[in-house]
């Protein structure tokens, strides 16, 4: 199994997902979200600390996936 963080930015009943903070200003901006990247970096965004204001809420989870095999000789 594999493992990778991921991002889900909630706002305005609609769902998105980041592969990264830095990810999240590359399609909103400060005013959409309401924080700016700094202060979300300073925030310290965790799977049991997420983040929420009156635009959004931003929470950070674990992507788990399957580890593949394909192409892999012996």
């Amino acid at each position: 199994m594999a493992e990778r963080k991921v991002i889900h930015l909630n706002t305005n009943g609609v769902d998105y997902y980041f592969g990264s903070l830095s990810a999240i200003y590359s399609v909103f901006n400060k005013e959409d979200i309401g924080i700016s990247y700094g202060s979300l970096r300073n925030y310290g965004l965790d799977v049991d600390h997420p983040y929420s204001n009156s635009k959004v809420v931003i929470k950070e989870g674990v992507l788990i996936s399957a580890r593949g095999e394909r192409g892999k000789r012996e």
